[in-house]
C-alpha cells in the first residue's frame, strides 16, 4: 500500500508541474500581448510598459517562468508600481487591479466554494445512493420507472434552471427560506448554512441523477454474482442481500468519483456560484476574466488544475481502500 501511495503521489506532483508550464505558456507566452490586454486600450506605451515590468514580461521566456515556479516554492519579490513588494510562498502573483496577493485573494475565496462542494457532495450521496438502492431493490416495479424518470429529469435539467425554480418556488411563493446572501461560517453558522441550503441542494440534486444510476447497476452487477445466488438459496432476504452484500460493490466506484466530483466543484460550480451570489473561486475566474486580470486568473485556473490532480489522487486511494484488489495488480 505504501508503494502505491508513494507511486501516485509521484505521478501527482509530475502532473502538476505539467500543468503550471501549461497555464503559463497559454496565458503569458501565447500571441498577442498580455501587457496591452491587462492594461487596456486606452492605456499609454508608458502604461503598457509600466504593466510589463510589473508582469515580468520584459525577461527572457525561460527567466519568466523560472521566476513564477521560484515564487510557487520560495516566494519572490514583485513590483507594485509603487514600490517593491514581497510575496510569500506560494506567490502567484498580484492582483493588477486590486493590488492584492492572487494567494491572499484566493484563500478568502475558497472556503465558500469548499462548503459548497462539501455540502452538495451529501446531498448527492444521500439522494443519488439512496434512490440507486430503492430502483434495484423494486426493479421492474412502478417505483423503479418512476425514479428514472427523476433521474433522467435532473440530467437534462441545467442546473441554473434547477436553480431559479428553487429560488421562485422556496423564497418567492413558498417563502419558507428568505433569498440567499452569503454569510460566512465565522460570523454567524445558523444563518450561513440556511443560506447555502439552496444552493446545496441546486448542485446536490443535479449531480444526484448519475450516482443513482452508477449505484443501481453496481448493485445489480452484484446481485447477478455467483456468490449471491448462493446466499439466495440459503434463504437470505433481499434487503439483508442489497444492504450488506451488493452495497459493497458499489461503493468503491462511488466513492472514487466523489472524490473527483469535489475537486472538479472548485472550478466547476460558477453557475451556480452566479446565481446564488457565493464569492468563491468559480465567480473570482470570472469576475477575472472579465477585466483581463492575468495574474488572478493564472492563479485560480492553476489552483482549480491542482484541486482536480489532488482529487484523482484522492480517488485512487480511496478506491484502493476500499478495494484492495487495485492495490495488489
Amino acid at each position: 500500500m505504501t508503494a502505491y501511495v508513494l507511486r501516485r503521489l509521484g505521478g501527482a506532483a509530475v502532473v502538476l508541474l505539467v500543468l503550471s508550464v501549461l497555464v503559463y505558456g497559454l496565458f503569458y507566452l501565447a500571441p498577442g500581448d498580455p501587457a496591452r490586454l491587462a492594461c487596456g486600450d486606452r492605456c499609454t506605451p508608458e502604461q503598457i510598459a509600466q504593466v510589463r515590468e510589473r508582469l515580468g514580461l520584459h525577461e527572457s521566456v525561460i527567466t519568466q517562468y523560472g521566476q513564477f515556479l521560484r515564487g510557487l516554492f520560495l516566494g519572490r519579490d514583485i513590483s507594485s508600481g509603487t514600490g517593491t513588494l514581497r510575496c510569500e510562498a506560494p506567490c502567484l502573483g498580484l492582483s493588477y487591479q486590486t493590488d492584492q496577493q492572487v494567494t491572499e485573494l484566493i484563500l478568502d475565496r475558497l472556503p465558500a466554494t469548499a462548503s459548497l462542494a462539501l455540502g452538495a457532495m451529501v446531498v448527492w450521496l444521500v439522494i443519488g445512493v439512496g434512490t440507486g438502492l430503492l430502483s434495484a431493490l423494486r426493479r421492474g416495479g412502478i417505483t423503479e420507472r418512476l425514479l428514472t424518470v427523476l433521474t433522467l429529469a435532473a440530467t437534462g435539467m441545467p442546473v441554473f434552471i434547477l436553480g431559479l425554480l428553487l429560488l421562485m418556488v422556496v423564497c418567492a411563493y413558498l417563502r419558507w427560506l428568505p433569498f440567499p446572501s452569503y454569510v460566512p461560517l465565522t460570523e454567524n453558522p445558523e444563518q450561513w448554512a440556511w443560506n447555502m441550503l439552496l444552493p446545496w441542494l441546486t448542485l446536490g440534486f443535479f449531480e444526484s441523477a448519475k450516482y443513482a444510476r452508477l449505484t443501481r447497476s453496481a448493485t445489480l452487477e452484484t446481485l447477478a454474482e455467483d456468490h449471491i445466488r448462493t446466499f439466495r438459496a440459503y434463504g437470505v432476504g433481499e434487503r439483508s442481500l442489497v444492504g450488506r452484500h451488493a452495497l459493497r460493490g458499489a461503493v468503491p466506484p462511488v466513492i472514487a468519483l466523489s472524490a473527483l466530483d469535489v475537486g472538479t466543484m472548485f472550478g466547476g460550480a460558477v453557475l451556480t456560484e452566479s446565481l446564488f451570489g457565493i464569492p468563491g473561486l468559480g465567480k473570482t475566474l470570472i469576475d477575472g476574466v472579465k477585466v483581463i486580470d492575468l495574474p488572478v486568473v493564472v492563479g485560480v485556473v492553476l489552483v482549480i488544475g491542482a484541486a482536480v490532480v489532488l482529487a484523482n489522487v484522492v480517488a485512487d486511494l480511496l478506491y484502493a481502500a476500499a478495494d484492495r484488489r487495485v492495490v495488489l495488480s
